[in-house]
Parts: C-alpha cells; sequence; structure tokens
C-alpha cells in the first residue's frame, strides 16, 4: 500500500528540496494574497500584505505547537468589511488606523471562542458540524472557486451575453498557456519521479510561463497585443529614472506606519463602527476555519481539533490575523490553497509551511522576485487553480462517502448544503456580507439539528409504544 505523506508533519526535508518546496507553497497562496489588497484599493501595498501573511503564519505556528501545515494569507470574506472600515475612516480622518481596529476586535472573536472551547472541549462541535456537515461543507469550498479558476484561464477572452467565453486569439493564448499549466501538474503529480512528483507546481508555473514568454515574444515581434501576455512594464517600472537601491530592494509600505497618522483624530465611537462590519464576519469565518482543519485532518490522518487542539488553531488564526494585519492591513485565514497543495504533493512538513512564511517576508522587500510573483500571467494561474480548487471539493467527497446516505437526516442535510453552496447563497445584510459557504454551512446545521431532534423524538415514541 502507497504510504499516505511523503513527508509528516515532524520531517526534516534537505534544505535545497525544503527551499524548492517552499516555493511551491508560496506560488499556491501568492495570487489569492496579493489579490485582496489590489481589490479593496487605496493604495494598500501587495508586498505589504505577503509580508503579513508570513507574519501572521510564523503566529499561527507558534501557537500550534508547529503541528498544523497550513498558510495564513489575505481573507476575502473581509472585502466587504475593511472598504467599509476605508469609507467610515475618510470621514473621521483615521485612514489606515480604521483597518488595524477592525483587525484586532476580529482576532479577539476567535480569542473569546478558544478560550471557551479551553474549557468546554470540542465534543460540541463534533455534534454540532457530522461528517454530513463538513462534507459538503469542505466541498463548496473547493466548488466555489471553480468559476474563479475557469474565468483565470481565459483571462485574456471576452464573454458574451450568456457568459461564454468568446475563443478571440488572445483567448486561445490564454487557454493554451493554461492548459499546459495544467497537464504538467499532472503528468507530474502522477508520474513524475522523486522532485518532480513533489514539486509539480512550479514545474508547472514554469512551463506555463515558458509558453506566455514564446507567445509574448511573438507578439511583440508582430506587434501583435492580443499574445502579449506577460506584462513587462512591471520590470521597467523598477528601472524608472535609473538603477538604484529601491531596484532591488525596497521596504513595503506597512499598515502601522500610515494607521499611526490617524491616532491624532482617533474617536471612540468609531471601534463601534468598525466592530460592526468586522466581529459578524468573523464568525462566519470561523465555521470556514473548522472545515479547512477537518479537511486537513482528513488529508494527514491525525485530528488538528484534538491535536493541537482548536483553541490553539483559533488562538493562532485570531493573534496571526492580528499580527498580519497590523502590517499588511488584511486580516488572515487559513488557505484553502496550503490544504490543496498538501494534499497533492503529499508533504505536510510543518517546517515547509515554516520556511514558506520566512520566505514571504524576506521576498517583501526584494523588488525584482515580487515583480516576477506580479508578471505570471492569470491564466497560467488559472492552470494551476484548477488542480488545488478541484482537490479540495474531492477531499470533501471522500467525507461524504464515510456518510450514510440511506438515511434521510443525512441524505438531506447533504443536499441542502450542495445546493446551496453551487447556487451561490449569499447574503448581504447591512455591511455584512455572508458568503456563500457560510450560508450553507448554516443552513446545514439548522436542518440536521431538525431533523436528528424528529429522529430521536421518533424513536422515543416508538419505544414508549413497544
Amino acid at each position: 500500500m502507497e504510504k499516505k505523506l511523503v513527508y509528516g508533519i515532524s520531517d526534516r526535508p534537505d534544505f535545497g528540496k525544503l527551499i524548492i518546496f517552499a516555493i511551491q507553497q508560496l506560488l499556491a497562496i501568492m495570487a489569492a494574497t496579493i489579490a485582496v489588497p489590489a481589490i479593496v484599493g487605496n493604495g494598500m501595498s501587495a508586498s505589504a500584505a505577503l509580508f503579513g501573511a508570513g507574519v501572521g503564519t510564523l503566529v499561527y505556528q507558534l501557537f500550534t505547537k508547529f503541528r498544523s501545515p497550513v498558510f495564513l494569507g489575505s481573507s476575502f470574506a473581509f472585502i466587504g468589511s475593511m472598504s467599509a472600515a476605508f469609507a467610515g475612516a475618510v470621514s473621521t480622518s483615521l485612514g489606515y488606523l480604521g483597518l488595524l481596529i477592525g483587525a484586532v476586535c476580529a482576532g479577539l472573536v476567535y480569542v473569546v471562542i478558544a478560550i471557551v472551547i479551553k474549557f468546554v472541549g470540542v465534543g460540541w462541535i463534533n455534534k454540532l458540524m457530522p461528517p454530513a456537515v463538513i462534507g459538503p461543507t469542505v466541498a463548496i469550498i473547493g466548488l466555489s472557486l471553480a468559476g474563479a479558476a475557469i474565468k483565470d484561464v481565459f483571462s485574456y477572452g471576452p464573454q458574451n451575453g450568456d457568459g461564454a467565453f468568446i475563443m478571440s486569439s488572445s483567448a486561445w493564448v490564454s487557454f493554451i498557456c493554461a492548459i499546459v499549466t495544467l497537464l504538467v501538474v499532472v503528468l507530474c503529480s502522477t508520474y513524475g519521479k522523486k522532485m518532480a512528483k513533489l514539486v509539480p507546481f512550479v514545474i508547472g508555473v514554469m512551463a506555463g510561463y515558458a509558453v506566455a514568454l514564446i507567445f509574448t515574444g511573438i507578439g511583440y515581434s508582430l506587434n501583435n497585443d492580443s499574445l502579449k501576455i506577460i506584462d513587462f512594464s512591471i520590470f521597467t517600472a523598477l528601472v524608472d529614472g535609473g538603477v538604484g537601491l529601491k531596484t532591488f530592494l525596497a521596504v513595503p509600505e506597512f499598515t502601522f506606519i500610515e494607521a499611526f497618522k490617524g491616532v491624532k483624530n482617533f474617536e471612540l465611537s468609531y471601534i463601534a463602527t468598525v466592530a460592526v462590519a468586522y466581529i459578524p464576519v468573523a464568525f462566519v469565518v470561523f465555521a470556514e476555519h473548522i472545515a479547512d482543519h477537518k479537511n486537513l485532518s482528513s488529508i494527514i490522518d491525525e485530528d488538528l481539533l484534538e491535536k493541537p487542539g482548536l483553541h490553539r488553531t483559533l488562538l493562532g488564526d485570531g493573534v496571526g490575523s492580528i499580527a498580519g494585519a497590523i502590517f499588511g492591513g488584511c486580516p488572515n485565514t487559513t488557505y484553502g490553497e496550503s490544504v490543496g497543495c498538501v494534499a497533492i504533493t503529499r508533504n505536510a512538513s510543518v517546517i515547509t509551511i515554516t520556511t514558506t512564511a520566512i520566505m514571504a517576508i524576506f521576498i517583501a522587500f526584494v523588488s525584482p522576485f515580487v515583480a516576477f510573483l506580479d508578471s505570471i500571467p492569470g491564466c497560467v494561474m488559472g492552470g494551476v487553480c484548477i488542480t488545488l480548487y478541484g482537490f479540495i471539493a474531492v477531499s470533501g467527497l471522500k467525507m461524504i462517502q464515510k456518510v450514510n446516505l440511506e438515511e434521510h437526516s443525512n441524505l438531506f442535510t447533504v443536499s441542502v448544503i450542495l445546493i446551496a453552496g453551487i447556487g451561490g447563497m449569499t447574503m448581504s445584510i447591512g455591511k455584512v456580507t455572508i458568503t456563500s459557504i457560510a450560508c450553507a454551512l448554516i443552513l446545514g446545521i439548522i436542518v440536521n439539528i431538525l431533523l436528528n431532534a424528529f429522529k430521536k423524538k421518533e424513536n422515543v415514541t416508538k419505544e414508549d409504544k413497544k
């Protein structure tokens, strides 16, 4: 029987391999981590977000005693909250201070829940979220990202009114780069030998980038913009005004530096405004935290909710999120992309995650490397994400396999979660947006509790009749 993990939690790969494994994890989490500050705007720095993600991950590892192999990155769930904080900050001239206040509010929610769990245990979590609830929830975490992956695959092609991608020359180029990346990842992961099997994403991204480079070169020689997949302006910006220190090294624009400028205008009432935007979302992300750790536990065959303990993972996530926001402005969360990378490569070595975090902190200062990562075409990352998101979805489906679907209580619970999640049941209540995953999970929990309550009542009635 094939060994489930090539590297276990405590295993230490050789230094050379370790660096390559860390680069692979970095590539897996990179796009999403730097996308959040780009979406929120307001001058937020992608390199600062990357630095914050590295710091947040190290904090998480310290709290979990280096027992949980997952990377923390910028959370998409807080995008609405961050935008609301900025909107409120403008009216009171607080600027980035609003982001830090919000991150602290959200992180404290995790701390409070962690303290409660420390004293009452995790038994209630397992009853509230059995495999019939967690399995489909994990599946929709991957499935809900499917659209984003496919959109990246055709990132240079337009869509028609029906949502179909118009196969123009730019769309074909984008599609070819994505498929080359996808096939290389799949072939390396399935049939690769030794290192090739362990770093399929690195090889896949390099192959896709090489194809994109060829198309871009042809585009420049023919003066055809539709073939120019790689944006070289990212690199030329480094030498605008001449070659200097900033061409090679640059200090990220850390959030706390900008936040200090707003302290003089601080108003106590502003805390309540920001708290309302952040705290409800923290409860939503808490549910996703459990789903991610349940999924990771099934991959590594160790129950992380028991060891190091859910209270520790929550503390690490909460405090790590605050630490990450201090530098990058973005609250952090455990990344499904990182979990998918562990699943595909079967490398659960925590030292790999720790090295990735240190690498993220280091490269945030290295201008050429940040530029290179920014220049990786979206279509190339789309090819990678098809496999990453697919593995997350399949991990959830594997959990469902253990569920007895002959019982209607399980059947309807799974059905409701899948349809609500895939259907995109997203709700906006005031300034709070409840994601489709959170809505599906909450609805699934309610259905599961109700059906099992009636089931127990029915069983008691039958026993009384006897």
